[in-house]
């Protein structure tokens, strides 16, 4: 078993989101270890770039802040390179077709098997373009999330047969943020997933509260949040780890 699926054993996955180097490696650094020790099942450790199609404001400041700090995608994986024992839980990059092929494909899965990353989410390449990513992906060991989203349709079937790791439900259209409320049925779209395929359903853009957490694990298999873990670096800074840390306890415990 992969060790992304592994860490939907025991019941359901709490899957938080950073931005690598918002505000600034060191803090990263401290929240990867203690988001671990605190209920993190995978983390999602965000590659910035300067134009993340697919993120929100909350997320598009983050990235904008790492680059400013001088964040590189080398200085990332030397971080979490040196990290990685003592780190539970299973990790994966998300970034951007751009970051990857200037980096070199090739170089970049193979940097990631080296440093103990388990999946790569790449929102801007669709399912029809993953021959850009997946051979490359398999020859290092490296899963390639698919996502799905409410405008998939008659393709949820499809995508999810060839799905890896597991299958990122974007919950809502637009890009990623905090919403008050997620009106798609996110039940429906699991059940085409596991009409076909065995891999777990995470479900991600919009959730922000112990309650909506709660509510979306009833139908998936796991949860991810990305803006509201954001948004607490963003206000406390490098003082950010014990927030942060308390928040992934609060969610994790409302999933159970």
């Amino acid at each position: 078993m992969s060790k992304i699926k592994d860490a939907f054993k025991n019941g359901k996955a709490f899957i938080p989101f950073v931005t690598a180097g918002d505000p600034d490696l060191e803090t990263t650094e401290k929240l990867l270890i203690g988001m671990s020790e605190n209920g993190a099942d995978i983390i999602e450790i965000g590659i910035p770039f300067s134009d993340p199609i697919a993120e929100g404001v909350v997320i598009q400041e983050a990235d904008l802040r790492s680059l400013a700090a001088g964040t590189t995608t080398d200085k990332i994986f030397d971080m979490v390179k040196r990290i990685r024992p003592q780190i539970k839980a299973a990790l994966a990059v998300m970034t951007y077709m751009n970051p990857i092929f200037v980096y070199g494909t090739d170089a970049f899965m193979a940097k990631c098997a080296e440093c103990g990353i388990s999946a790569v989410i790449v929102p801007d390449v669709p399912f029809e373009e993953k021959a850009e990513l997946q051979p490359y992906c398999d020859k290092h060991g490296v899963e390639l999330v698919s996502l799905i989203a409410p405008t998939s349709h008659d393709r949820i079937k499809t995508i999810a047969k060839e799905a890896q790791g597991f299958v990122y439900c974007v919950s809502s259209m637009g890009v990623t943020g905090v919403r008050k409320e997620i009106t798609t049925n996110i039940g429906e779209m699991v059940d085409l997933v596991r009409s076909v395929s065995d891999t777990p359903c995470a479900v991600g853009f919009g959730i922000s509260t112990p309650e909506q957490a709660k509510h979306m694990s009833q139908y998936a298999d796991g949860v991810i949040v990305g803006s509201a873990i954001v948004k607490i670096v963003a206000k406390y800074g490098k003082e950010c780890v014990e927030p942060v840390c308390e928040y992934v306890k609060q969610m994790k415990e409302a999933m159970q």
